[in-house]
């Protein structure tokens, strides 16, 4: 199975993340991740859509929402062949102490992340980066604590102007 990462382009209107996500649910397919925000455009939003699935299953997902009336357009980024980037977005809560702080310092210095909370037992840590940065900066975190964990769905543009 191969992972694929979907841009749709959809009308900013309610209900219509419901039904995308509901076509998924009714057709037995996994989503792994799953991202919606405004796009550049007024009144259109887009969806960033991970799933696993072979050329079948892909195929049949994009004539599926392709029948959706509120979708405007849809790429597949992992077969078009176009360059692209992505990434996902993590706020991790660590217990620390004045034993501890400085290491975690340094971690979040070496993978480029902010600290964005202080408080006497804990640091809330944001961090941005692909699968992998986000999985090397977890494990290197867990041997102090992590108390809390949010992580966003990936998120992808494409590169240049095509």
């Amino acid at each position: 199975m191969n992972r694929h990462i979907l841009s749709v382009l959809v009308n900013d209107r309610p209900g219509v993340l419901s039904r995308v996500s509901g076509m998924f649910n009714r057709r037995g397919f996994n989503i792994s991740s799953l991202a919606v925000g405004p796009s550049e455009t007024p009144g259109l939003s887009r969806m960033t859509i991970e799933l696993e699935g072979n050329e079948a299953v892909l195929d049949q997902i994009t004539k599926q929402l392709n029948k959706l009336i509120d979708v405007v357009k849809i790429e597949d980024f992992t077969r078009s062949g176009r360059n692209f980037v992505h990434r996902e977005l993590v706020l991790i809560k660590v217990k620390t102490g004045p034993s501890s702080r400085a290491e975690i310092f340094e971690i979040t210095k070496i993978f480029r992340s902010k600290i964005i909370d202080v408080a006497p037992d804990a640091l809330v840590i944001e961090a941005t980066g692909d699968e992998g940065k986000l999985k090397a900066i977890l494990k290197l975190l867990e041997k102090f604590g992590i108390v809390e964990l949010v992580r966003t769905g990936k998120i992808a543009l494409g590169r240049g102007l095509v």
